[in-house]
Parts: C-alpha cells; sequence; structure tokens
C-alpha cells in the first residue's frame, strides 16, 4: 500500500513537472511570435491597418490556413498574401516647411491630389525639410531610433557657443533624465552649426542646446537620409523620384 502511495504521488510530481514544462513552453513560443499584421507590417509589404483588411479579406494564410485577426507568427511558420486586388500606388514628396505653420496643417496647404500624410513633424518655430506620403510603411522605418536613420539640421543659437560644445553636444547630452545618443556636430560660424542626428525626442536639439547653457534662434533640417532640402523655396513641394527614391526605398529597407 505504502508503495502504490509513494507511486502515486511521484507520478502526481512527474505530471506536474510535465505540465509546467509545457507551459513555459508556451510562453517560450508566444515570447518569440508576432502578430500576424506586425508581422506584415515589418516585411514591408503593407501597414498594420492593411494587413488587417487583408486579414479581413482572408487573402493571408500561415503554414497553407487561412489567417484571423490576432494570430501570431513564429519562427518558420510560412506566411503567404493571395491578394487580387491591384496594389496601391506610393507618392513620395519632399516638402519646405515655412515657420509658423503646425505639422499637422500641411496637407491644407499643398496642391496635391493624393491621400498624403507627413511622415513626423516640426515644431511651429522651426521650418524645413519634411516627407509627405501616403505610404504608411516607412513611418515606423523612419522615425524608430532603431533603424538609425540619419536627420540632418542647421542650427542658429543666441549666445556664442562654448569652446566644449562639439565635444559635448557629440558624446550625448542628458535632457531631463534622458541621454540623448552619439551625434555628428560640424561648426559653422560662432553661433551656428549643423548637427546629424538618429533619434527624434520633442524638441531634442532645442533641449540639447538648453542643457549646454544655450537657446536655439533658428532650426532648419536640411536632410532626411539622402533626401535633401536643397534649393527648394519656401511653402514649396517636390517629388521624390528616380535615383533619389530608389535610393530612399533601399536604405528604409521595402
Amino acid at each position: 500500500m505504502f508503495f502504490l502511495f509513494q507511486l502515486c504521488i511521484h507520478g502526481l510530481y512527474l505530471s506536474n513537472r510535465l505540465f509546467y514544462a509545457i507551459i513555459r513552453f508556451l510562453e517560450i513560443l508566444m515570447e518569440n511570435s508576432t502578430r500576424i499584421n506586425k508581422y506584415l507590417a515589418e516585411q514591408g509589404y503593407t501597414t498594420r491597418r492593411g494587413a488587417d483588411e487583408l486579414i479581413s479579406r482572408k487573402c493571408v494564410f500561415i503554414n497553407g490556413k487561412i489567417a484571423v485577426l490576432g494570430d501570431k507568427v513564429a519562427e518558420g511558420d510560412v506566411v503567404e498574401v493571395k491578394d487580387k486586388k491591384k496594389p496601391k500606388d506610393f507618392f513620395y514628396f519632399a516638402f519646405n516647411k515655412p515657420k509658423g505653420l503646425m505639422t499637422e496643417d500641411i496637407v491644407k496647404t499643398v496642391n496635391v491630389q493624393k491621400d498624403i500624410f507627413p511622415v513626423g513633424r516640426l515644431d511651429k518655430q522651426s521650418h524645413g525639410l519634411i516627407i509627405l506620403t501616403n505610404d504608411g510603411r516607412i513611418t515606423d522605418r523612419l522615425l524608430n531610433p532603431k533603424y538609425d536613420h540619419e536627420k540632418e539640421y542647421t542650427v542658429i543659437t543666441r549666445e556664442k557657443l562654448r569652446s566644449n560644445f562639439k565635444e559635448k553636444m557629440e558624446g550625448g547630452v542628458n535632457i531631463e533624465g534622458y541621454q540623448t545618443q552619439p551625434c555628428h556636430i560640424r561648426i559653422k560660424r560662432e553661433n551656428e552649426f549643423d548637427i546629424v542626428i538618429t533619434e527624434g525626442k520633442k524638441h531634442q536639439i532645442r533641449r540639447m542646446c538648453v542643457a549646454l547653457f544655450n537657446d536655439v534662434k533658428d532650426l532648419k533640417r536640411t536632410r532626411i537620409m539622402n533626401v535633401r532640402l536643397g534649393k527648394l523655396a519656401v511653402n514649396s513641394i517636390r517629388n521624390i523620384e528616380g535615383e533619389e527614391l530608389e535610393t530612399f526605398i533601399a536604405e528604409i529597407g521595402l
């Protein structure tokens, strides 16, 4: 009888271990999986909203089975998109935002008959390059600092730059508890410099200058990746096309 009791306890112990092992295995699978709409967006196929539409239309398959909203993709899964609908045409524009114009009001001022929106923003008193597009796939890839895409600005300060300004800025500046990533600085005049950054915290450059005992008088964005403002007139728009567009799309990973 005692032997049977021990055997039952041992069996129960093994069952519990097996149960928790299975639970942990499932947790690992969940940790290493991605929602199907996010997966399609990360692969550059469409936006998350576009992916949801494809899934609702039963155009997405995971390992040969029709995907449903909320499904997850794990390593090794085969994802297929079978869509007979004509692919959307994407358009890309460079716009020279003037001072005093809110980023969200740009689309009201440009004469482009497309469903476009600005990618990123410039504060009201800043000016320069904004990319406009109807391609939602590029938003995260352009704005998320993990992709390490360069944005360049020309900055004029109210006071002369200190002798250690370049060194301090390039090494990273503590702005209200956040340490900025290393950047590149080129001093142009005693109160003017170019800065290249790969992140974009709210009012980051202005806050960096304040942290180093100065204030920004003028801030102009001149480049986003390979797209340059150049001689584009204030409040004007131009197409991003040809080799410039090919390089932009390739570097952004689409």
